[in-house]
């Protein structure tokens, strides 16, 4: 004989949970409230509703009293467990639309999951959850640094639909730690993953350890190099849910398929409040100091990070969309197939005693400037014309021009040695000083670099 939860006429008090205005007479289940169910009756653990639990709760539900009282009653109860092919269901899903996507996760999961909501055209999301007519939950992540713009959308995106956004915010100690030990803005010297562990990763793993499923906006033109092969729904390869373990999480993506311009089209038509940042050139949004605008045919990650590596450009949130055979591609460690850049008979390429032997001389006969690259860069790539250019230019001035590949085994040496933050990292080693001189800006071209030797050398 089986149990069956049912639903307690009391209404809630005093919840902080974000739900539609159309769930304003739901009944929310209390554990200790049963029925007998039919005598043959499985139970689809998939399907069980757990007591109400805030988005950031910590600790595991305790079943003591569900099980005590199946035992009180029926003490041979068995539960047959029908564990759902998730890799199937997003076969069939595949070329749902967003809607149906949408429909069948708050079905599934009811009060157990949540939309991540992130101040951009995330708010597709909710409209497609209001569509459904279910009630439903949204949390988002304050990090302390999101944009002015975007708090006054949120206060707007709970005003229009009538719900309350979950938010989540970071450990203050550890925020204090970060900041006191590298100061605000360390993210643009030693890269952003530091700094999104801390205000973002963190408070999203507390979130999503009182919940068994979660909806986010990925779409698969959002960044070729990390989402192009984003599924509509997966068991979440990073993060664990309200159980624990892997496999404890579902996460479902239903736009994952739907170009950018047809989320925007869908705004539009459907009269949705959208945040301000959008018209002032922000596509991809989030924090303050590291998004910025993009121009007319650039790609919307572009202006997320723009400092660093384009085919690393997650903040963690979505971490398992990296690919591992892409990690020395990513992260610097082990070799990469891509052929090498910046050749040119007017260049040096210094080999790692090279460059060591360069850094140590304290008095040189000539000026040298030199550009720390990975060949599968994109950003070194798209400079490789102009640097070759001002090679040919500076021959025989009396400033050499050099280039040090500085992924695999030499990118730590290079971090710690030579300044590099990103690639790529560009060093002026004036004649009479030991200490390299790095350059500051991102304009590449070879006049802006030209600019740079002739007021060093």
């Amino acid at each position: 004989m089986a149990f069956a939860v049912t639903s307690s006429p009391a209404a809630i008090s005093g919840s902080s949970f974000s739900r539609s205005s159309a769930s304003s007479d739901l009944r929310i289940p209390q554990i200790g409230s049963f029925r007998l169910a039919d005598r043959h009756a499985t139970v689809n653990l998939s399907q069980k509703r757990c007591a109400v639990k805030p988005v950031n709760a910590e600790p595991k539900r305790n079943d003591s009293m569900l099980s005590h009282a199946a035992t009180t009653s029926a003490p041979e109860v068995s539960e047959k467990v029908e564990v759902e092919d998730f890799d199937q269901l997003a076969k069939e899903l595949n070329n749902a639309s967003p809607l149906e996507i949408m429909d069948k996760a708050l079905e599934k999961f009811g009060n157990d999951i949540a939309i991540a909501f992130s101040g951009a055209e995330d708010v597709a999301l909710i409209e497609y959850a209001k569509l459904t007519g279910r009630p439903f939950r949204v949390f988002s992540l304050d990090t302390g640094r999101l944009n002015p713009e975007t708090y006054r959308f949120f206060d707007e995106v709970e005003k229009h639909y009538g719900i309350r956004i979950e938010y989540m915010f970071p450990d203050a100690v550890e925020v204090q730690a970060l900041v006191r030990s590298k100061g605000l803005f360390s993210f643009y010297e030693d890269g952003h993953q530091e700094c999104c562990r801390v205000r973002k990763v963190r408070p999203l793993r507390r979130a999503l350890k009182g919940l068994r499923a979660w909806i986010t906006g990925q779409r698969k033109d959002q960044s070729p190099g990390t989402r192009s092969e984003v599924p509509v729904v997966q068991v979440d390869p990073v993060f664990e849910g309200l159980d624990g373990g892997y496999g404890s999480l579902l996460k479902w993506n239903p736009v994952a398929n739907v170009d950018g311009k047809d989320i925007w089209n869908f705004l539009r038509a459907m009269n949705v409040p959208v945040n301000s940042l959008h018209a002032q050139g922000f596509v991809s949004i989030g924090c303050e100091p590291c998004t910025r605008p993009v121009l007319p045919g650039q790609h919307e990650r572009e202006g997320r990070w723009w400092w660093e590596d384009a085919k690393a450009k997650e903040c963690g949130l979505h971490k398992g969309n990296l690919k591992e055979d892409g990690a020395a591609q990513v992260n610097g460690n082990g070799a990469t197939t891509e052929s090498d850049i910046f050749n040119s008979q007017s260049l040096v390429t210094l080999s790692r005693t090279g460059i060591e032997n360069l850094a140590k001389l304290e008095s040189r006969k000539e000026s040298w400037i030199v550009v720390l690259y990975a060949p599968w860069c994109p950003f070194c790539q798209a400079m490789e014309a102009s640097y070759v250019e001002l090679a040919e230019k500076l021959a025989g001035s009396g400033v050499k021009v050099a280039k040090f590949r500085a992924d695999g085994e030499q990118k730590e040496y290079s971090k710690n040695e030579l300044q590099l933050g990103s690639f790529p990292t560009i060093l002026f080693f004036p004649k009479h000083s030991a200490k390299p001189i790095k350059y500051a800006s991102e304009k590449r071209d070879v006049d802006s670099l030209m600019a740079f030797v002739n007021a060093l050398r």
